[in-house]
């Protein structure tokens, strides 16, 4: 996915997205612990588009445009801080 059509969708939208993202590369890890290796390069794309949804959250947490700790940001900057 595009940056540009990330930040066509609103905060909401992205969030769930974002979601939806760390739930499929939690499977898809899972799924290669197990010795289930057909979803690496789906593995990488999805955390690559999971990054640029988290960057232009950021984004707009700066610009004014959201809310200052909305959720799942807010517990990507936690995980973040907690490695």
């Amino acid at each position: 996915m595009k940056a540009e059509k990330i930040r066509g969708l609103d905060t909401a939208d992205m969030e769930r997205q974002v979601q939806d993202a760390q739930e499929q590369l939690f499977r898809l890890r899972f799924q290669m612990g197990m010795g289930q290796m057909e979803g690496l390069k789906k593995y990488r794309n999805l955390k690559k588009d999971r990054a640029r949804m988290l960057t232009v959250l950021r984004e707009n947490q700066i610009n004014g445009e959201a809310t200052p700790e909305s959720g799942v940001a807010a517990d990507a900057k936690k995980t973040k801080k907690n490695k």
